[in-house]
């Protein structure tokens, strides 16, 4: 029992080189996604991509591999910096990976690109309007084509 909980507990730490880690791993413990399955999905849809090219989730990554990784709308290129196959906090998560200046750049265009044109339905309150309202704008309408 003991010996199991060394192992778990050495996982934890960034891993030394020479050692690699299946990719949907090692994108799960540098919380790009929440779960493993989420990354795998994302492998499998080719959102993930190592060396440029598309990859199956068992995929061993190694060190100083470049790794681009789009979640969303948000497209980040990395190296990997660290291996490990289990999840820990969130400052640790980042020491796993460094990324490149162009992505940092790209983000940021991106980021003020959504401040300038912001999704028009996020300006719409209230929802959806129901039955009552619906029938209220019908009946606004055909007294305006009346006058």
């Amino acid at each position: 029992m003991a010996g199991r909980r060394q192992t778990a507990l050495a996982g934890a730490q960034p891993q030394a080189a020479g050692i690699s880690v299946r990719l949907d791993k090692w994108l799960w413990a540098a919380r790009f996604f929440k779960t493993r399955a989420l990354a795998q999905e994302a492998i499998e849809h080719g959102q993930v991509l190592v060396d440029e090219e598309r990859v199956k989730p068992a995929r061993l990554v190694r060190l100083g591999d470049p790794v681009r990784v789009r979640a969303g709308d948000l497209q980040r290129t990395v190296v990997v910096c660290g291996l490990s196959d289990q999840r820990g906090p969130a400052p640790v998560a980042q020491t796993l990976y460094e990324e490149t200046d162009e992505s940092v750049r790209q983000r940021a265009l991106h980021a003020e690109w959504r401040r300038v044109n912001p999704e028009p339905a996020h300006a719409i309150r209230g929802g959806r309007p129901t039955k009552r309202d619906r029938r209220d704008l019908e009946r606004a309408g055909s007294d305006a084509g009346d006058a």
